[in-house]
């Protein structure tokens, strides 16, 4: 069993530096590199990407990745674990085992985490009396059964224990949830109890800080963020862990960003309720008990966490279709532009009821005067532009199309010193909403699946 292991994080979402992994990789000794890509939207993404075509459903920045990373991951012995599997793990593993081949790379294993991907099962479990009910509104699933694109339950950590136990250099993973990436070395490497649930809420924790990546080294900073020195080069955070459960965090040297209690405190509020209770499938962590130190420069001690053990369910996000939206924007000048802006929007609104469209939901923000903060904002009468953006939603395409035929003609039949119309009448596009619920776990089972070539 090790002492203490590093781990680096290479994405904070799809979407993110391409260059991050291969920085954390190349520019010092970590020994796992953990990579998340996966949002609750991103799963009815990736759901219609496969329904297109089989072969899809994952990251695909990852194979192109691959090429620049396996090298580096021969050389220098570490391994990789993402959730950017997605709905298709195991078309994300063959990519990869294309890309190894053409290197001609061998003696490579991946794990393949599945099991997640519930949507066939609906309306068995719905007959077995699991209503997945809407966490928030108490609704039965019943109801949306026939909209859902996306069905997917937030899977721990233990299946990525299990694919590490046989061997694999790569994990990937469907819907494992973000802290479970990096709690799962910790429990492989130190041999932890599952059941000690200080150890598992300290590793969740780590994986909580380090989980989007560079917002935890100084990126997205609200402190004294002109204080963070060489954004443009910023690193990403590791985890240096410790078999006792207290683990650090850090940065590559060299790298620019920040680490310091304040940026990692910042991250720890980032989406948390009741921080005596953060519910994962691995543990309940209690985010009251951190303890943080700033132990030399951009180095983070935090330690003396505790937890209590997890609760019989899973959690399960699900995606369905609720209609269509467009969006559209006019940019008003100087001067009275703000009062233009107001004024474009009302003589829109009067003209959809003058025409008997019946809207879910039209909102209008006014950007440069309130887009941010709302009624919060004092009113100014010299703002040299303003562009009104506005947005509508409704059950029916044609309703949004009909809509869409009203924007060019506020041109020429509204207020002055307008601009910024461009690409033409906006398009409809789907609505996809979500749906969080909660299933017993011993209604699904993962499955692991490890090869190599």
């Amino acid at each position: 069993m090790k002492e203490s292991i590093r781990i680096a994080s290479g994405q904070g979402f799809w979407g993110d530096l391409i260059d991050a992994p291969v920085h954390q990789a190349s520019k010092g000794p970590i020994d796992y590199l953990m990579m998340d890509y996966l949002a609750e939207v991103t799963m009815s993404i990736l759901m219609k990407q496969k329904l297109k075509n089989p072969a899809f459903g994952y990251a695909r920045d990852i194979p192109p990745l691959m090429e620049r990373l396996l090298p580096l991951l021969k050389e220098k012995k570490f391994k990789v674990i993402t959730n950017g599997g997605g709905v298709n793990p195991l078309a994300c593993r063959d990519a990869i085992f294309e890309v190894a081949k053409k290197l001609g790379i061998n003696g490579i294993k991946i794990g393949v985490v599945m099991g997640d991907n519930i949507l066939d099962n609906i309306d068995i479990l719905l007959k077995e009396g699991v209503l997945l009910k809407n966490m928030e509104t108490g609704e039965s699933a019943e109801i949306i059964k026939d909209k859902i694109l996306s069905a997917n339950v937030y899977f721990g950590a233990l299946p990525v224990v299990q694919a590490l136990q046989q061997g694999a250099d790569i994990v990937i993973t469907g819907r494992v949830t973000d802290t479970g990436l990096t709690l799962a070395p910790m429990i492989y490497e130190f041999g932890w109890d599952m059941n000690d649930y200080d150890k598992m809420s300290a590793g969740t924790i780590a994986g909580h800080i380090i989980e989007c990546g560079g917002q935890a080294s100084g990126g997205n900073f609200l402190g004294d963020w002109e204080s963070v020195p060489d954004l443009a080069r910023i690193g990403f955070p590791i985890v240096e862990a410790h078999k006792d459960g207290t683990f650090y965090i850090t940065k590559h040297d060299g790298t620019g960003g920040l680490v310091s209690t304040e940026t990692v405190s910042e991250q720890l509020l980032y989406e948390i309720g009741d921080p005596t209770d953060y519910i994962t499938p691995d543990c309940v962590a209690d985010f009251t008990s951190i303890h943080l130190e700033q132990d030399g420069k951009d180095r983070v001690k935090v330690f003396g966490i505790t937890g209590k053990p997890a609760t019989e369910f899973y959690k399960v996000s699900m995606s369905y279709d609720d209609g269509f939206s467009a969006f559209s924007t006019l940019t008003y000048s100087a001067p009275d532009a703000l009062k233009k802006a107001e004024a474009g929007d009302k003589i829109l609104r009067t003209r959809l009821n003058d025409l008997g469209l019946k809207f879910e939901e039209i909102r209008t923000e006014f950007l440069g005067y309130n887009s941010c903060h709302g009624p919060l904002v004092k009113r100014h009468e010299d703002l040299s532009e303003v562009v009104l953006r506005i947005g509508v939603r409704a059950k029916d395409k044609a309703t949004i199309e009909r809509f869409s035929k009203e924007i060019a003609p506020l041109i020429l039949t509204g207020p002055p010193s307008v601009t910024g119309f461009a690409g033409g009448r906006p398009k409809a596009s789907d609505v996809v909403a979500y749906w969080p619920a909660l299933i017993p776990k011993t209604k699904v089972t993962p499955q692991v699946v490890v090869e190599g070539i």
